[in-house]
């Protein structure tokens, strides 16, 4: 891969023309650094297409000088994929058309700029729904979480991003354009290729749109917040709720008292849900189809519960403000640990039946290799996955502990490994874990994605330093 040289940015300029690109450091600024300010990066020239046609140009036009490109969306990943290191940076925020919404396919067809909350508005304009929903929801991109396979709060009942996705519009290394926007449910004439591109953070071409699953409205939903004394108890209910509604559980939220004290600490307007303080909480969310359903499933769960010791004590929201507020001390419970000095942060997923093996596992080695570390476990149980993160001690030393991060993330890796699960259940590898995951992924595994990267990307172009 050749450095990046002028007349390939002259060439650029000209192809995207006025405000299709930008060397303005002013405006450059925002999307060089990611939420958790872990990474900021450097950028010769921010381009910013407004159709599939110029992004197909402008990949041209790189693939020709060799000149490295990484595509971005929202800028809210986590593992810093999205941050450029002196490649040409290549946002797909202009692009944020409804091409189109067909509600007898319960399907709509979208740009990769637009928001995943405002493709949840669409959905909704049409009288559908589209699920995913994830706290950054506001201003993630269509194309960032179909590039990390993003999964959120409703997994449980409707997949990750994978599960979501009926076709992909995307461009290409070379510059060609895959034109697989497709309604259909069943194809089966070859190779999925719109499975590669999905999870494959922006390293097998730039995705530009796509069509979307949409999915009935609810015609009620409950939302409570219940108390339990072991992780272990949560595993038991999760159970117990998927046979008392049907299937009806939406999503089903673990969070540990450390986590939800840090949310009522630094969070402004929110409030302890249970008067009994529990060590663990589980959030709630049953839908139903029927007017009421939810509300008397929710009842017929939480009597259950109470009466084979599953829980200790119970919140059901009983409006649409009390529901959201119970959503927000899960949501913020990332925003709520940043004010700690920052941790060694944890994407993981185990078997469901070894969440809490694991959890006790892991905090135990934790804790002899770092005495006074605060763990924070937070997640969605229906799913497997966890986000275990540690905090330094009360009055410690914070920069002394983020520098023993990599040994104590490898300690819980290992563990992770043990119980045979992921070291990045929905956040992607990323610049934090691409080195990391080679521990854990067999020769063979590593061999045949990098193999399948060679195929689509020869020059390596595309976003080169994540991944293998």
């Amino acid at each position: 891969m050749k450095a990046a040289v002028s007349p390939a940015f002259d060439e650029l300029k000209a192809a995207l023309g006025p405000g299709g690109w930008t060397q303005d450091p002013a405006e450059i600024a925002p999307w060089l650094t990611e939420w958790r300010n872990r990474w900021t990066g450097r950028t010769p020239l921010l381009l910013t297409p407004r159709s599939t046609k110029e992004v197909a140009r402008a990949v041209t036009i790189c693939a020709a000088h060799g000149v490295a490109i990484i595509p971005q969306g929202g800028n809210t990943g986590l593992v810093g994929g999205q941050i450029p290191h002196g490649e040409v940076l290549l946002s797909l925020r202009k692009m944020r058309a409804v091409r189109d919404v067909t509600p007898l396919d319960d399907a709509m067809t979208v740009e990769a700029g637009l928001t995943l909350l405002e493709a949840q508005q669409a959905a909704s304009a049409a009288g559908r729904v589209f699920p995913l929903s994830l706290a950054a929801e506001g201003s993630a991109t269509i194309g960032g979480v179909i590039s990390t396979n993003a999964g959120g709060t409703q997994v449980l009942r409707y997949g990750m991003m994978r599960d979501l996705v009926l076709g992909l519009e995307a461009v290409m290394p070379n510059g060609e354009v895959f034109h697989g926007l497709k309604r259909l449910r069943k194809d089966n004439t070859g190779y999925d290729l719109k499975q590669l591109l999905i999870g494959a953070e922006g390293t097998l071409g730039v995705v530009t749109a796509a069509t979307l699953k949409l999915f009935p409205v609810m015609r009620s939903r409950a939302v409570a917040i219940v108390g339990l004394e072991t992780a272990a108890a949560s595993v038991e209910l999760l159970a117990r709720a998927k046979a008392e509604t049907g299937g009806g559980v939406e999503a089903f939220e673990l969070m540990k008292r450390l986590g939800t004290d840090l949310v009522l600490k630094h969070i402004p307007d929110t409030r302890e849900p249970l008067e009994s303080r529990p060590e663990w909480s589980v959030l709630i969310e049953i839908a139903s189809g029927t007017a009421g359903g939810a509300d008397t499933q929710m009842e017929r769960l939480l009597e259950v519960a109470f009466e084979e010791g599953l829980i200790t004590d119970a919140a059901i929201a009983q409006n649409d403000a009390q529901r959201a507020a119970f959503w927000r001390l899960r949501e913020e419970h990332s925003a709520a640990l940043k004010p700690e000095g920052g941790g060694w942060k944890h994407d993981v997923s185990v078997p469901i039946s070894q969440i809490a093996d694991f959890i006790d596992e892991a905090t135990a080695a934790v804790e002899r290799f770092h005495p006074g570390a605060r763990v924070s476990v937070f997640g969605h149980v229906g799913d497997g996955n966890l986000h275990y993160d540690i905090l330094p001690g009360v009055g410690e030393d914070v920069p002394a502990f983020i520098g023993r991060w990599k040994d104590g993330s490898r300690i819980v890796h290992d563990v992770v490994a043990r119980y045979d699960g992921s070291i990045s259940a929905e956040h992607g590898l990323g610049r934090l874990k691409s080195e990391e995951v080679l521990r854990y992924k067999t020769p063979l595994e590593i061999e045949t994605m990098a193999a399948i990267r060679r195929a689509i990307d020869p020059q390596r172009i595309m976003n080169p330093a994540v991944l293998f």
